[in-house]
């Protein structure tokens, strides 16, 4: 669900802005508003039309003469918008969406308010030639601040794919580097690469997992293995591409087994180095997901990825730990590698999504040499970094990383529940935190439940060939957790 907010239309079928559910409410009579710490009604005319749009919530709408006094009962609200329940019988309670802190929190109103920050807003810098005075400071009180360990050095981006693709060439350069020791750049690699040719253009590669997803741009698709889609028609490169466990669920029932496979998939990402190595081609780094995310929530175990960080170490592949979407703490954990439990757990980790801005972290020897090696108009955008300072704040303050952790075991209790009950709708049930998923029977299966609990109200992602994914905010909470188990309870009870 994209980042919104609650607005009317009375008597009016007008659909600009709609981003989520349109319901007919002629039959409600309340409109209740549960934010992060307390639940706010309404009363509703009758005939009013509900919907999701990217605007404040502020809606002009609500100054219909028609509705005197919604407006400013709906501004009491003081805090992030978390799910809304309607008398009628609808209630809309996102699941699926990309904010960390809720919608239209007051800490983040506020921030915008304050008018030492128009400028940073307002005038966007171009920040690999003129960076603000004081971007060093916000970088120190937003990204710095969360760093993972071992990694004191940020770079920001726009996007997740950017990121990715950006921490690929970073790794290019340092493994180059490292090849060419004290030595300086020669002429002929200056002459080559101007002509896509070696030495100046090494035949280095990245290694994938089947079933990752790392964005779409020309580098990343190369390691992007989730949908044909993403794809179809684009000329690709020769990179290896290893397979990803497959775990069987209940994990308990199935530890031989498991160990087994995650065996196999580590012998055949060493097989690939060396088989790569042998036809000239260098394995310069490794890409992975902490759990593959697009590709239908995939998990391994934390002594899969303990074992593979040890193969990069062995073969001297740079190890790029993608935290696009498994970043920011929904998992429980700030960073889903610090499940893990290593001390030098990555030598690379992206970001975007909930961090607000994109970008990667990285240790001091893969700093760039040279300035406009890692270089584009923007390289980010500051704003972000004080929205994230404040997101970060709030996060500290509430204790948002504990509590997506405790509501994750409630969510996850309920739907190994629900799995007992109705095995033959829910099978595999998995996660970490509030980052949970089931697989369905089938595409067509997993499309209808979406489709229902959109029309009661839910809202769910799917992700891979049939799963269903959960993907709420942080100051989601147990007591939301047993409102959508509750209402997918009936539809799972009603299915046909």
């Amino acid at each position: 669900m994209g980042n919104g907010s609650l607005g009317f239309v009375l008597h009016n079928k007008r659909y600009k802005g709609l981003c989520i559910l349109h319901a007919n409410l002629a039959s409600a009579t309340e409109l209740h508003v549960f934010t992060s710490n307390r639940e706010l009604m309404v009363k509703l005319p009758r005939h009013c039309w509900l919907f999701y749009n990217r605007a404040d919530l502020r809606c002009p709408e609500l100054c219909s003469p028609r509705c005197p006094g919604l407006q400013p009962q709906l501004q009491l609200s003081a805090t992030a918008l978390s799910s809304v329940h309607l008398s009628g019988g609808t209630t809309v309670l996102p699941v699926a969406a990309d904010a960390m802190q809720g919608y239209s929190h007051p800490s983040l109103i506020k921030l915008l308010q304050q008018p030492q920050n128009l400028s940073t807003f307002i005038n966007r810098p171009a920040l690999g030639i003129l960076p603000p005075e004081n971007f060093s400071e916000r970088l120190k009180e937003s990204l710095l601040s969360v760093a993972p360990k071992g990694l004191p050095q940020v770079m920001t981006m726009a996007c997740g794919s950017c990121s990715n693709e950006n921490a690929f060439k970073l790794i290019f350069m340092w493994y180059r580097n490292k090849e060419r020791g004290r030595n300086n750049v020669t002429k002929e690699e200056l002459e080559s690469c101007m002509i896509n040719q070696p030495p100046g253009c090494p035949d280095y590669a990245m290694l994938s997992f089947m079933g990752g997803f790392h964005g779409r741009t020309f580098g990343c698709l190369a390691t992007t293995h989730s949908k044909a889609i993403h794809k179809l028609d684009i000329p690709s490169l020769d990179w290896p591409i290893a397979p990803f466990p497959r775990l069987k669920y209940p994990l308990e029932d199935f530890v031989k087994e498991n160990q087994q496979e995650e065996a196999r998939c580590l012998e055949e990402v060493e097989d690939l180095i060396v088989k790569y190595r042998k036809k000239k081609k260098i394995v310069a780094g490794i890409i992975i997901e902490p759990i593959q995310s697009e590709g239908g929530d995939n998990h391994a175990s934390d002594d899969f990825f303990r074992k593979l960080r040890d193969i990069a170490r062995k073969h001297g592949c740079a190890f790029l730990v993608d935290e696009v979407q498994t970043g920011g703490g929904c998992t429980g954990k700030f960073w889903a590698h610090e499940h893990w439990g290593l001390d030098d757990p990555a030598d690379v980790v992206t970001f975007s999504k909930k961090m607000m801005t994109g970008g990667f972290f990285h240790k001091e020897e893969f700093r760039p040499n040279a300035p406009y090696r890692i270089f584009n108009t923007w390289l980010g955008d500051p704003s972000k970094n004080l929205l994230l300072a404040e997101v970060i704040r709030v996060i500290k303050r509430e204790d948002l990383i504990n509590n997506a952790a405790h509501a994750g075991k409630a969510l996850l209790t309920g739907l190994l529940d629900l799995q007992a009950r109705y095995p033959h709708l829910i099978s595999r049930v998995r996660g970490r935190g509030t980052f949970c998923s089931f697989d369905t029977p089938n595409d067509a299966t997993r499309n209808k439940l979406i489709t229902i609990a959109r029309n009661k109200g839910v809202v769910l992602g799917g992700c891979g060939d049939r799963s269903i994914r959960f993907r709420p905010t942080l100051i989601f909470k147990d007591h939301h957790a047993h409102l959508f188990l509750n209402i997918f309870s009936d539809i799972l009870a009603n299915f046909k």
